[in-house]
């Protein structure tokens, strides 16, 4: 291994949690559990991640056990015994060639799939809004509120119980508890809505509270956060460093050690008219905010972002260099990566040996490799 990519091969220790390097596998949506229920296939899909010297596997998004909680029909749940049982063959097989694992617990909001399958029942959000001035489904009650913080907590004490080794909300790209933090998404005016950032980040960290409490003080627990949404790219919540710590603060102090920081590409500065073309991304901005675990991604290892390859496009490989640089300041601590380790689940082992890496071909979309 090359003296310059010992940064990403450092261990990291996040309470009980022990990784090997700093790569992650980054949640991607599969699609690809028959009625919800993963099997052999899935285990298999991530068994092999693990086996490629991937440092921690988060597992697609999972549904919790509401009403319309997923935008596709074959999207897993992550609740009933069927569904669990399956998950429990997904983790042993992990554990078993040595990996790392957490499930990323979700519930879509208003958004809409890609094949058009809708749910039967009435979806939900903060507003009954999909978009700004986009009607969808139903605005949520307290009862509903309630319900769904309830469920996450419970689909979080099954994943440490199954074995899981962390677990991860999904708090970003415009689903459900994103949705309450956005104001084009987010009209309520209770105490769930609000001028405000810090305001409308009650919702998310009940949840984080309420899981918290399911799992114990020393499980690791991650939330998946972006400025952008799959509504609308440019959208940002949070403009100013301030407004940034009353987002990201309320979260940490609920119990989220570990955050997510979702961009479209990670080598973009978060507030370049503070610290220049060069300066911190959201992963560094939060990371030096709130001192909690950070987490970065987007488009690494590849010349185009993931946008294209839901247009059919693929993308070449590309050079570590700005990674490095990034990682050798402790800008942040770990980096996610998706489409590169779609393609190839040895990717990670082959950034370690130096040997060449595959491009990636939107053909991996269609199946588990």
């Amino acid at each position: 291994m090359s003296d310059s990519l010992d940064v990403l091969f450092r261990p990291l220790s996040i309470g009980p949690l022990e990784l090997k390097n700093r790569f992650v596998m980054a949640p991607m949506t599969r699609n690809k559990a028959p009625n919800g229920v993963p099997g052999q296939p899935n285990a298999e899909y991530y068994r092999r991640r693990a086996a490629g010297d991937v440092g921690l596997i988060l597992s697609e998004g999972t549904v919790i056990d509401r009403p319309a909680s997923r935008n596709e029909k074959h999207i897993p749940f992550f609740h009933g015994e069927e569904a669990l049982g399956g998950w429990k063959g997904v983790i042993d097989a992990v554990h078993a060639a040595g990996g790392r694992m957490g499930p990323q617990l979700w519930h879509t909001g208003a958004t809409r799939g890609q094949s058009g399958w809708e749910p039967k029942a009435k979806v939900e959000s903060p507003s009954g809004l999909l978009a700004p001035g986009t009607p969808r489904g139903k605005a949520m009650s307290e009862e509903d509120i309630a319900d769904t913080v309830a469920a996450f907590a419970s689909a979080a004490a099954d994943a440490k119980r199954l074995g899981f080794d962390m677990v991860e909300l999904h708090g970003a790209h415009g689903y459900l508890i994103d949705e309450f933090f956005w104001p084009g998404t987010n009209e309520r005016d209770d105490r769930y809505g609000g001028p405000t950032i810090k305001e409308r980040s009650r919702f998310a960290g009940e949840i984080i509270t309420a899981v918290r409490e399911a799992v114990g003080p020393d499980y690791p627990l991650a939330i998946r956060l972006s400025q952008w949404k799959q509504q609308e790219y440019t959208a940002r919540l949070a403009m100013t460093p301030d407004e940034m710590t009353d987002w990201l603060q309320p979260l940490v102090d609920a119990g989220a050690n570990i955050l997510h920081c979702s961009q479209r590409r990670f080598w973009e500065p978060e507030f370049p008219e503070i610290d220049g073309e060069k300066g911190l991304n959201f992963a560094g901005w939060a990371k030096k905010l709130t001192g909690a675990v950070t987490i970065s991604v987007g488009s690494v290892g590849l010349n185009g972002d993931f946008f294209s390859a839901f247009a059919g496009q693929g993308a070449e490989a590309a050079g570590l260099e700005n990674l490095l640089e990034r990682m050798e300041r402790d800008e942040f601590d770990l980096i996610a990566v998706g489409r590169a380790l779609l393609s190839d689940p040895d990717w990670v082992a082959k950034v370690r040996a130096g040997e060449p890496l595959k491009n990636f071909e939107p053909s991996a979309l269609a199946e588990l490799v």
